[in-house]
């Protein structure tokens, strides 16, 4: 037996061992969700999982990086939790869009994914049980924020109970096995507007054709042995596509943020955020007011939005993401004195921050 070969047979016990475990941890995961079942408890503990991917990283000495042990951990995490409950997942399709791809890195590849034309659709669904979980994009670094989604929780009582945060990285992908046989690309408007000037450099003469979504793209690339799609890694995954070329967009930096909505809220994690909404009277200095409390109580707001109320001409209801959890006393006692101030007050939910993809 030469090297190569017992250390082959050394991977093969390991693998035997690492198998013995996973099945006992499914055990486990059986048994908790039967209790679950009793305590009519969630299935998906998002800040349970936060903490598990934090221990693992300090336990971890490598050579398997942070990277790729949060990759495995996910699927052993979505494969466990179906025994549990099978998990079906609401979002704003088609298939192999970055929603989708959102939906992937947040549950894994064991849970049931629907896609849904429109972003009320996805609240929809969530609202009448047909599903436990929606996810929806809420905000680009580059194009802004999606005013929609902040619309719909004016009037829904969902929950915010999670989030992604995720690099938009754009493929070329298609059937062929190099550039030069590509004959015509299809993509999404977006997604040619962000790669416009590296398809101008590589691609001067080839033909660029608009289509619904980048998932429509690689269904076009699939069909069209000479097209090639502008779309997502998660298509190239789905649909058996080649990587032309990887990250090909003009910006690096692109990151959009989706928004995991339920019926449930999310316990502390330690690393939380809660988003808020509220409406203020018209008068000098409304705002400034409003914010006041966030200043006295230390607490760092990240983001703020305003969008008309649709009740009132010049009322505006804003959104407001600041650090930390509802249950801390601090975050608290600031709404506390917020609710005294405004017309109205709304808690969409407290959640662990997402990890930056």
């Amino acid at each position: 037996m030469d090297a190569i070969d017992k250390l082959r047979r050394n991977i093969d016990e390991i693998d035997a061992e690492i198998l013995k475990l996973l099945n006992q941890r499914a055990e486990l995961a059986v048994d908790i969700g039967k209790e679950k079942s009793k305590r009519q408890a969630p299935y998906h503990v998002p800040e349970r999982e936060r903490e598990i991917y934090e221990r693992l990283e300090r336990l971890n000495e490598g050579p398997f990086n942070n990277e790729s042990l949060r990759a495995v951990f996910r699927e052993i995490l979505s494969a466990t939790l179906s025994l549990e409950e099978p998990l079906t997942v609401a979002y704003l399709g088609p298939r192999a869009t970055f929603t989708h791809q959102a939906c992937l890195e947040q549950f894994g590849l064991s849970a049931r994914f629907l896609p849904f034309h429109s972003i009320q659709e996805v609240f929809e669904e969530v609202e009448r049980d047909r599903v436990q979980y929606g996810v929806i994009p809420i905000e680009n670094t580059i194009e802004g924020v999606v005013n929609h989604t902040l619309d719909m929780f004016v009037d829904s009582n969902l929950l915010i109970c999670g989030e992604v945060s995720m690099e938009i990285s754009h493929y070329l992908l298609a059937q062929a096995d190099d550039i030069g046989a590509v004959t015509k690309i299809y993509s999404h408007p977006h997604a040619i507007a962000q790669c416009r000037g590296w398809l101008e450099n590589h691609l001067p003469s080839v033909p660029i054709y608009e289509v619904s979504s980048t998932g429509k793209a690689a269904e076009l690339a699939l069909e069209e042995p000479t097209a090639a799609a502008v779309a997502s890694k998660a298509a190239a995954q789905i649909y058996g596509l080649k990587i032309l070329k990887k990250r090909i967009e003009d910006h690096l930096h692109n990151f959009t943020r989706f928004l995991v909505i339920g019926k449930t809220s999310a316990g502390r994690s330690g690393g939380d955020k809660t988003s808020v909404l509220f409406s203020i009277k018209d008068r000098v200095g409304a705002l400034h007011s409003m914010l006041e409390p966030f200043a006295s109580h230390g607490i760092n707001l990240t983001k703020i939005e305003s969008r008309p109320s649709r009740t009132k001409v010049w009322e505006y209801v804003f959104f407001v993401d600041l650090e930390g959890h509802i249950d801390d006393k601090e975050v608290g006692e600031a709404l506390d004195q917020l609710a005294e101030k405004c017309l109205f007050l709304k808690v969409l939910g407290s959640y662990p921050k997402s990890v930056t993809q």
